[in-house]
């Protein structure tokens, strides 16, 4: 299988290096395109193995001459959340499958452009959806669909970002709602997407409250930051601040965007305090689905920790999952817990709860990762799969509609009914 790959950022690294690597005897990378020529040939000599003249590179102006000239099966798609659209639907339009990451994209026109350009080519997009695959989630799945609890009645899930992680989405490209859809498309289209396919079912009326409350000037203001600047690296106050990156001292962020700054003037480490941000930190979401389920759903990005919990309610018990992936953020620095960070229990009706053994494996994001990219670039030897955990663009679609309808939610402070805003914007989505 023949792929290529647009955008060189640091997630495009893992699809890298299956198709390079992991998944290299069957496969074969034919080209990298990217907006910053540094970034592109820093990917690029990055390659084991590369045969001849190594792989070929072309700038994003010129990926309708890559497809052209290298001719792949499948495009590989890790640009910002913005721009994914465009290469979806050039990719397919050329003949070509096509691999994205989440989100598929952040709104109703360009969902509209991309079903449009699917059903007009019939090319297949698969949405990379980690965290079906992360063996705890799945373990979920598996009690569910098992009856254990019953009927599925009501979810609460909780989604804490620690003041690292959550704070990193307020310095980069992310904290522009025009370019990121706002945390509740890029971030927790993750989360409705394992609600989704965790009670077999979609979003159908959606009502939403958010605000920016923490990542503030006036925040800055109370942590003695008053005269912050545009950037961490040129920051008057930066050495007093818990929230400052140092893209000199980090080898990986160096390399990818500090030294490339002079190619397209992206800084990677601007303020989280900046007035210009216009996405919110603080997001609760109320959700009805097709199948009469209800969601409360919470989501805060400056969390004195960082991981997920989440209460499914059923006609014959209850079953809860907690994960504390990092306890207490100070100055900057992440400790990780000390001896089990994940529980499941299991309470159903008329018995005493019980704690389950829970799921476990190797690799990034929990052992996820490696058991999708092998069903994405090894399928015949990864074997039939009975969680049915790939994800196509209907998926993908499902996914973000509940983002999406959260904020108009926000916006207008009424509920949404998500058939009324497909049909206002002239989609035709299948419920599964």
């Amino acid at each position: 299988m023949k792929y290529v790959i647009v955008g060189t950022g640091a997630r495009h690294v893992m699809f890298r290096s299956a198709v390079t690597e992991t998944y290299g005897r069957n496969n074969e990378l034919a080209g990298l395109c990217d907006t910053n020529a540094g970034r592109l040939s820093l990917s690029a000599n990055t390659i084991r193995n590369a045969s001849g003249n190594g792989v070929a590179t072309y700038l994003a102006e010129d990926f309708p001459q890559m497809l052209s000239e290298q001719k792949p099966d499948r495009v590989i798609v890790t640009v910002p959340d913005y721009l994914h659209h465009e290469y979806i639907i050039k990719a397919m339009r050329a003949g070509c499958d096509v691999i994205t990451e989440k989100p598929m994209t952040t709104d109703l026109t360009r969902l509209k452009a991309i079903l449009d350009a699917q059903k007009e080519t019939g090319r297949a997009i698969a949405v990379t959806f980690n965290y079906r695959y992360t063996p705890a989630r799945t373990q979920l799945k598996d009690i569910l669909q098992s009856g254990a609890i019953g009927e599925i009645t009501a979810v609460d899930f909780r989604w804490h970002l620690d003041r690292v992680h959550g704070a990193d989405y307020f310095r980069r490209w992310h904290r522009h709602k025009d370019k990121s859809g706002g945390l509740l498309v890029h971030k927790s289209t993750h989360h409705f997407d394992l609600l989704n396919w965790w009670i077999g079912s979609t979003p159908a009326e959606v009502n939403a409250f958010g605000r920016r409350t923490f990542y503030t000037p006036q925040m800055a203001e109370q942590l003695g930051l008053t005269s912050h600047g545009e950037r961490c690296l040129t920051c008057p106050v930066a050495q007093k601040c818990d929230f400052r990156i140092d893209l000199e001292q980090d080898e990986g962020l160096r390399e990818l965007y500090l030294e490339n700054e002079g190619n397209d003037g992206y800084f990677r480490d601007r303020c989280v305090f900046a007035e210009d941000i216009s996405i919110e930190d603080t997001m609760q979401v109320g959700v009805r689905y097709a199948n009469q389920v209800s969601l409360n759903y919470t989501l805060c990005a400056y969390s004195p920790w960082e991981g997920l919990e989440v209460k499914f309610h059923g006609t014959n018990g209850e079953l809860t999952h907690r994960h504390v992936e990092v306890h207490g953020v100070f100055g900057g620095k992440r400790q990780k817990p000390t001896g089990e960070g994940m529980t499941t229990i299991l309470h159903q009706a008329g018995k005493p709860p019980a704690e389950i053994e829970v799921w476990h494996g190797e690799g990034d994001h929990g052992g996820a990762d490696p058991v999708m990219l092998s069903y994405l670039f090894d399928p015949d030897a990864a074997g039939t799969d009975p969680y049915k955990r790939s994800s196509t663009h209907i998926d993908g679609a499902w996914s973000i509609l509940t983002g999406i309808a959260a904020n108009q939610s926000m916006a207008t402070g009424n509920a949404v009914i998500v058939d009324d805003l497909l049909a206002a914007n002239g989609i035709t989505l299948q419920r599964p």
